[in-house]
């Protein structure tokens, strides 16, 4: 469709022409941006000639979604130091009490303050056992709170608890949760909880690596060099790099050495990479890391 008649569709009905007065309200089409229409019977009519056309353009919306960089990933900010969040989640913490994640920089100057009696967000008292703790967390999911069923959800996987798991992530994703389509696109790839499907699999990756999630992102880029599609792995493996993930900056390089990106490209790559990584790193967090890594021993 041409831009003239983009521009016209913008004021005519695109089945039976009538212009767009005050007394007719148009509709926009479904599926895509492309047209209007003053009537659903107009809409119907005009469905089968207008349906090539609206296929494609809702492919080439899809893509710019699906390929633009997040300004950040999923996991946002600590709340408390406001540093980017890392990206192995066994350096943040989980509150049970306010379901928020604090980044371990912010867990152990918490520790060292106050010995961790309190939370170090909220300032409520420290939960005396697990079972407070899952107390507290039922309470969160009463409430609507994704975090706490993605939480639960995890729980409930490693207890091999796979149809409950599946329950609170369902119901997590649904409410936004990016990590919670992560493991839900797991489930279906692996069969586990559910039949294997791969398209519920893609579905549940493309909504968590749009919302930032650098895994699924690594994953749809894995899908498809392994379909071929190079392009189009090479644009998820440098979103996913932009991001901090490592195992996309080493596929970025394998493609490389296949030609299939640029020098250019690559270093540029390589520099907002890096930058990413930088963001995450703090002193506390560098002395937390070897604090924990010897307290969990």
């Amino acid at each position: 469709m041409s831009g003239k008649e983009v521009e016209e569709a913008d004021i005519c009905c695109a089945n039976c022409g009538v212009a767009e007065v005050d007394d007719i309200k148009f509709e926009d089409c479904d599926g895509c941006d492309l047209v209007k229409y003053c009537s659903n019977n107009c809409k119907e009519e005009h469905r089968e000639q207008h349906d090539e056309d609206c296929k494609k353009r809702q492919r080439e919306l899809h893509d710019n979604k699906l390929f633009t960089q997040p300004d950040g990933t999923h996991e946002g900010e600590c709340p408390l130091c406001f540093l980017p969040m890392p990206l192995e989640s066994k350096k943040s913490t989980f509150k049970a009490c306010c379901s928020k994640i604090i980044c371990d920089g912010c867990v152990y100057a918490n520790y060292i303050s106050n010995r961790g009696r309190k939370c170090s967000f909220c300032r409520e008292p420290t939960a005396a056992d697990d079972e407070e703790n899952h107390k507290r967390t039922m309470e969160r999911i009463k409430a609507n709170d994704p975090a706490a069923m993605r939480v639960m959800g995890t729980k409930r996987y490693h207890e091999g608890d796979h149809d409950i798991a599946i329950k609170y992530w369902t119901k997590a994703a649904e409410l936004g949760d990016q990590e919670a389509h992560y493991q839900l696109s797991v489930m279906y790839r692996k069969g586990r909880g559910v039949e294997k499907d791969k398209e519920k699999e893609i579905c549940h990756l493309e909504k968590a690596a749009i919302g930032g999630h650098p895994n699924a992102r690594h994953n749809l880029g894995c899908v498809e060099g392994n379909n071929g599609n190079n392009e189009k792995a090479v644009k998820h493996f440098i979103i996913a790099a932009n991001l901090g993930d490592e195992g996309s900056m080493k596929e970025l390089w394998k493609h490389y050495s296949k030609g299939n990106i640029t020098k250019e490209d690559l270093d540029t790559t390589l520099r907002t990479h890096q930058a990413a990584l930088d963001e995450m790193k703090s002193p506390e967090r560098e002395v937390a890391e070897i604090f924990f890594r010897n307290y969990r021993r």
